[in-house]
């Protein structure tokens, strides 16, 4: 029997394991050991502003050996349909993404149980409390909780199983590692119309080339080799294939699609929707709203529900106005008219422009 199960520790998972009060019983359930070869997060590995500030709120200090190089200050903007192209100053940290999430798994008090290389398989609500059934070596356990979290991403469990209504709609990340071939790295930003009406990614990270992209679950594989081709004729380099990897990512398109939970269930990160629909950042606003729970839950709220909810209003409206952003980066249109305007963008000299359009 414990106060709190919280599923998933990734940011969100880990930074509520962090925040919790020591009199909670609290239990954690994820998928990554550590080891290698364990389950790691499919992703680019790029720390945001945004979840930059949100490491500063918590003072904590990252550690240099979850960098990696280089650190580039520009991203090249690419539009394939438009034979644009644009340079933009952005202040990104690029990091191991899965060396990352095990130093905040680090910062765990003792206090927290953590189950790690496990699977949650069934979550059910019991009378006032929920059951959930997980397996770890082969091994099914059964455990149960006050309040449950669900801190599993895109494709969380807790909200298909407590909250089947609220399905929201998600893409099929797709990354490739390479070799890396360009004299000069680089990250890039990559839209084209034919391809995903998100967009796509590539990066240069510790002698690999990492491209990657969010397309449409019906028929991703086949949209990503045609991004492949198209970005090899445009220039881009690619050597010898090292591995691909994939995962869902939440892709939620208004208001309806943010579901922080009820009764004591709750939803932090992108399993509550709450991740940038027009830069598909999430780090920021899982740390965020799992301080907010935590901060609910340590309150003793007599409804901690409603409380939740009502935190997490700046948090929603944040989300909601970068909807409003996200026509100007996804509608061919009037992305070609920023984009030809040139506004917010930077010039590179010439010598330093390593691949073209």
């Amino acid at each position: 029997m414990y106060d709190v199960a919280i599923i998933g520790l990734g940011p969100a998972g880990a930074t509520a394991a962090r925040l919790l009060d020591a009199r909670f019983k609290v239990i954690a359930i994820d998928r990554k050991s550590g080891a290698e070869g364990s389950s790691r997060k499919p992703c680019g590995g790029l720390l945001a502003p945004d979840a930059q500030k949100a490491l500063s709120k918590f003072n904590l200090t990252l550690p240099k050996d979850v960098l990696v190089d280089p650190q580039i200050f520009a991203v090249k903007t690419v539009d394939t349909g438009g034979n644009l192209l644009r340079y933009y100053p952005r202040f990104y940290m690029n990091l191991d993404r899965h060396k990352f999430d095990m130093w905040l798994i680090s910062l765990i008090p003792p206090h927290v149980e953590i189950a790690r290389d496990a699977i949650c398989t069934d979550i059910q609500k019991t009378g006032d409390f929920y059951k959930i059934t997980y397996i770890r070596d082969c091994t099914k356990y059964e455990i149960e909780a006050r309040f449950v979290v669900g801190a599993d991403g895109a494709n969380s469990a807790v909200r298909k199983r407590l909250f089947p209504k609220r399905e929201m709609p998600r893409y099929l990340a797709i990354q490739s590692w390479f070799k890396e071939k360009h004299q000069t790295p680089f990250y890039s930003c990559v839209f084209d119309a034919e391809i995903t009406d998100s967009y796509c990614w590539s990066i240069s990270k510790d002698g690999f080339f990492i491209l990657g992209g969010a397309f449409p679950k019906r028929d991703g594989k086949r949209r990503f080799a045609l991004l492949k081709e198209k970005l090899h004729r445009s220039g881009f380099t690619f050597g010898e294939a090292v591995k691909t990897e994939a995962c869902l990512v939440a892709m939620p398109r208004g208001i309806r699609d943010f579901c922080p939970g009820r009764g004591g269930a709750f939803l932090i990160g992108e399993a509550a929707g709450f991740i940038s629909p027009s830069s598909l950042e999430g780090i920021s606003y899982a740390m965020n709203s799992a301080h907010m729970l935590a901060a609910t839950l340590n309150s003793e709220s007599k409804n901690p529900a409603r409380r939740y909810r009502v935190k997490t209003i700046p948090l929603r409206i944040k989300l909601t106005l970068k909807h409003l952003k996200a026509p100007f980066m996804y509608n061919r249109v009037l992305r070609g008219i920023v984009m030809r305007l040139g506004i917010k963008s930077i010039k590179i000299a010439e010598q330093a422009q390593n691949v073209g359009v």
